[in-house]
């Protein structure tokens, strides 16, 4: 049995009775449902005295202190002078209720009341007000008083009262703190779980960043602007039907959840039609207009407040709020008079009742005297609440239950003579006579509900947390790359690749590294430059920009899982991304470089997962400008490019050579020669070859794209290869594709035997495989019988420069096409990258002669990784300011960089979903002259980049 709170005497008889009405209202509301009346008691008669009103309205402060100690959120309006007549005082009440602490806010079942549809109506009389002040009597146009009103909301960010901001500071702090309230709960279960999984140092520490974190939030989000369209008093302030009469346009009633625009053009209309209500009923000269007015604006104020009391009782709410309130607000007004703004206050909430679907939960007792009438009307006042007295019931419950039998007609305006929500209870002499009576009250039973966001509910939360903390931290750990507990850094996750062995994808945030210990290094200078030195030297330059204003923050994308076969080609790019961060940095440019590392895996067959990665970071770090890398064609690079054009992100590419890119996306840049390109830069020597003598054979052998591989770039190789044999006039064999082994390489005996049995053995290949597979071929054409005998040119797109020692078949002539033109360029790229070398503890070595011929550079991924950071960075920090990517993307058209190691990096003049022909190019023979015993090259012919002449297809390219 629910304890006793409180026990007093009724000092007249009435009050029992009155007593009784109200606590079964109140104890009943779960089973009744919110059908809730306005009680109002008077005395049947009056004395000159005023006794009888005195005991009315002692009636209303007895039941009040009775109830009050229950835990009842309970408003009493005492009787007050507002100096301007009724209406002023009836909103000054309207305001008390929504504005002011309720009583037993911190003792009740739930938490405060909230009122932000009423706050909204508030801020709109503020700024209405304050924006009239400013004008004076100057007189303004329509338009004017529209502006200087949105404008003053502007400032006032849509709140009223702007300078309390301590108290909504103390607010939020309470919040954070309240173990009843969802916010306090989870702050609370997450201290404690770190508490036991990290120990209270970091507990501590998190704890106190969480805790500021949220109240500085809550509170920013107190003073945001509530007028985002998707906030409930947004929508129903757009949606009312109440305000749909002073809309100036129909188009102004439109909300819509997916339509912002609209939605914020009908709130503004409306708050600018209120506001003018609102002046004119704050107007001192009396007219009919400020009458209107007044009901409008008193109605709406009060249609703010019910809606608001009703969101506070909603039954379909994640805190199941309707489950812990099982009792209603009430209100208490002792002395309710026409000239005080009590009696138009009820008449306001009848009229507000009636108008609307919805019911709210408010209960009001209010005693008026016994000389008002609710209404002015011609019929006697006695009929003016519930009829005639004789017909109606004599005990106060009884009257009730006839009220709800009644309020249905009594709502419809053509039937009713009387406020219909309004339970008139007359009290005749005889009931109001002394006659003292012991009463008490118990406190309100909490429901069971109450252990949600509730310390026992806490405790519960905690107890399980703790218990699966440990399971779940493995978990975590054996997906994300750095995967904890409590702040798992979901940036890296853990995926498989092509072997089944797991490898860290995604971007190196936090504490995530890819090389760690990787003892994987660069050839030649760079020899002693590890995987995991540069990695570092990336962090340790980041570091050192970290405190700039201005950073543009680029995003390396490549395969960067040491140990794997293409860990090599990540590892130069990556050298090359920080040579040309190191060399910014150290100069005195505004805008300095910051480089996140992105893994798209062995063979970049994880570039989805990658691409998801960059795509969720940039949309929370806004320094990122794009992307640089990408180097790899495969089946996800289409995919991928397309996510990172939607995102807004640039991609400049280093040594990806698809056709397609440029044609398909206008965010994609890249340095390297495509594969059209360097099959027609070949097509004039193919041609040649095709013209000297009889009919000439021609064969394509490419690499099998098989079903876990997703390699597009033999597809393409193959498509560029058989159309530029075609055109250069060789009679087609047909073609042959190979596998690769076991161990990874490639199984070239049976399809080398097939081409040399065939009839004519050919007398070009054209290889679309891979430059890891050119030193197996070379053995199968020294070896097989029809093709050790007979001179044979094989063509292919794939640079071999740093393979070129592999081309050990006297009878084999090789073109292929250089990543990198790098006799073309100019500059003190390559010493400065040697000396960067020695800094990073590289090993001594002799320098090559030239610089370009260096094994560091031979495969040319260094020197389009570092183009391809200068140009995203050049975009990025144009005139000296750091741009967000839009405008990196943007200003990526009009790059111009002299002086590179290629020559000029530029896209000036391409267009989007064009060929972007700028690229550099160098065509080179590898061939054995008579009577040497090793491989000689020489670069035929070729260009610089930036360069569109000699046109690609029109270089005059000698064959020896």
């Amino acid at each position: 049995m629910a304890p006793e709170v409180w026990r007093g005497t009724v000092e007249v008889e009435a009050a029992e009775s009155v007593f009784d009405l109200l606590e079964r209202l109140i104890d009943d509301y779960p089973r009744n449902g919110p059908l809730l009346p306005l009680v109002v008691l008077q005395a049947a008669e009056s004395d000159r005295p005023g006794v009888l009103e005195r005991r009315v309205r002692e009636i209303v402060h007895f039941v009040q202190k009775a109830q009050q100690p229950r835990g009842l959120l309970s408003k009493l309006l005492e009787d007050s002078d507002h100096g301007e007549g009724p209406y002023a005082g009836a909103v000054a009440r309207v305001r008390e209720l929504s504005e002011h602490p309720w009583e037993n806010q911190t003792r009740s079942q739930y938490r405060p009341f909230t009122f932000p549809r009423s706050r909204l109506l508030s801020a709109i009389e503020q700024a209405a007000s304050e924006a009239d002040d400013a004008v004076g009597r100057r007189p303004l146009t329509t338009a004017d008083r529209r502006a200087r009103l949105l404008a003053r909301l502007a400032e006032l960010r849509w709140r009223p009262g702007a300078s309390r901001r301590i108290a909504g500071l103390q607010d939020s702090i309470r919040s954070a703190l309240n173990p009843s309230g969802f916010a306090g709960a989870i702050f609370l279960a997450g201290f404690s779980v770190l508490l036991g999984a990290a120990g209270w140092q970091t507990a501590m520490g998190v704890g106190v960043g969480a805790f500021a974190a949220f109240t500085a939030i809550r509170w920013l989000a107190r003073k945001a602007p509530p007028l985002l369209w998707l906030r409930h008093a947004s929508q129903w302030f757009a949606t009312t039907t109440f305000l749909a009469p002073s809309a100036a346009r129909p188009q102004t009633g439109e909300w819509s959840r997916w339509r912002p625009t609209k939605s914020w053009e009908t709130i503004q209309g409306r708050a600018f039609a209120v506001a003018e209500q609102f002046v004119a009923a704050e107007s001192r000269t009396e007219s009919e207009e400020r009458a209107k007015a007044r009901q409008f604006y008193l109605e709406l104020r009060v249609l703010a407040l019910l809606e608001d009391l009703r969101y506070n009782f909603r039954p379909r709410s994640l805190d199941l709020r309707r489950r812990k309130r099982t009792v209603p607000p009430v209100v208490f007004l002792p002395h309710a008079t026409a000239t005080n703004g009590g009696m138009l206050l009820l008449r306001a909430i009848s009229n507000v009742r009636s108008r609307r679907s919805e019911v709210d939960p408010l209960l009001v007792l209010a005693a008026i005297p016994a000389t008002e009438a609710l209404r002015p009307r011609a019929e006697p006042a006695d009929g003016d609440f519930a009829g005639d007295d004789d017909e109606q019931p004599s005990g106060p419950y009884a009257r009730y239950e006839q009220w709800v039998v009644n309020l249905s007609v009594g709502q419809s305006p053509s039937l009713a003579p009387r406020l219909p929500w309004i339970l008139w209870l007359p009290l005749a002499a005889d009931q109001l006579r002394p006659r003292p009576v012991q009463r008490s009250t118990t406190r309100i039973r909490r429901t069971a509900t109450r252990v949600l966001w509730s310390r026992t509910g806490l405790g519960v939360v905690l107890a399980a947390a703790l218990a699966l903390g440990s399971l779940a931290n493995v978990r975590i750990s054996h997906h994300y790359c750095d995967g904890q507990l409590i702040g798992s850094n979901t940036d890296s996750v853990w995926l498989p690749d092509r072997a089944g062995h797991k490898e860290c994808i995604g971007v190196a945030t936090g504490g995530v590294l890819f090389a760690k210990r990787s003892g994987l290094e660069l050839d030649g200078s760079g020899k002693g430059v590890t995987f995991a030195k540069v990695e570092q030297a990336v962090r340790a330059e980041n570091a050192t920009v970290k405190s700039s204003k201005k950073i543009a923050t680029i995003v390396y994308a490549g395969p960067l899982t040491p140990g794997n076969d293409s860990a090599k080609k990540g590892l130069e790019e990556l050298t090359g991304v920080y040579l040309y961060q190191h060399e910014s940095n150290s100069s005195n440019y505004e805008v300095k470089i910051r480089v996140l590392l992105a893994n798209g895996g062995n063979d970049m067959l994880n570039t989805t997962a990658m691409v998801n990665s960059i795509v969720r970071l940039a949309a929370q770090d806004h320094s990122i400008v794009g992307v640089v890398g990408m180097g790899r064609d495969t089946d996800f690079s289409d995919p991928a490019t397309k996510a990172l054009a939607r995102a807004g992100l640039p991609v400049v590419d280093t040594t990806n050579s698809g056709s397609y890119f440029a044609k398909s996306y206008a965010n994609y840049f890249g340095l390297a020669a495509t594969d059209d390109e360097e099959a027609q830069a070949m097509l004039g020597i193919a041609r040649r070859q095709a013209q000297q003598g009889p009919k000439k054979y021609s064969v394509v052998l490419s690499r099998k794209t098989v079903t876990n591989d997703h390699d597009r770039y033999a597809t393409e190789q193959r498509r560029v290869g058989t159309n530029m044999l075609r055109e250069a006039g060789f009679v087609p064999n047909n073609s042959q594709s190979y596998e690769l082994g076991e161990n990874g390489s490639a199984n070239l005996q049976g399809p080398v035997a097939a081409i040399c049995s065939a009839a004519h053995v050919p007398d070009a290949l054209y290889f679309a495989g891979r430059v890891e597979d050119i030193p197996v071929l070379m053995d199968q054409l020294n070896q097989t019988s029809g093709c050790s005998d007979k001179q044979i040119t094989v063509y292919t797109g794939d640079d071999i420069s740093k393979n070129q020692d592999t081309v050990n078949a006297p009878n084999v002539t090789v073109y292929y096409t250089s990543l990198a033109p790098m006799d073309q360029g100019k500059g003190n790229f390559y010493p400065r990258a040697r000396e960067t070398f020695q800094e990073l503890d590289a090993q001594q070595t002799a320098a090559a002669n030239p610089w370009y011929k260096d094994k560091v550079f031979a495969s040319g991924q260094i020197v389009l990784a570092y183009e391809a950071t200068a140009a995203m960075y050049t975009a990025a920090s144009r005139g000296g300011e750091a741009h967000n990517a839009a405008e990196t993307w943007g200003n990526l058209r009009n790059v111009m960089i002299e002086n590179m190691p290629t020559g000029t990096v530029t896209f000036t003049g391409t267009q989007p979903y064009q060929p972007q022909d700028v690229h550099g190019i160098d065509v080179i023979r590898v061939w054995y002259p008579p009577g040497k015993v090793e491989a000689s090259s020489r670069i035929l012919c070729g260009r610089g980049s930036g360069l569109r002449t000699p046109k690609l297809t029109e270089l005059n390219c000698p064959s020896q």
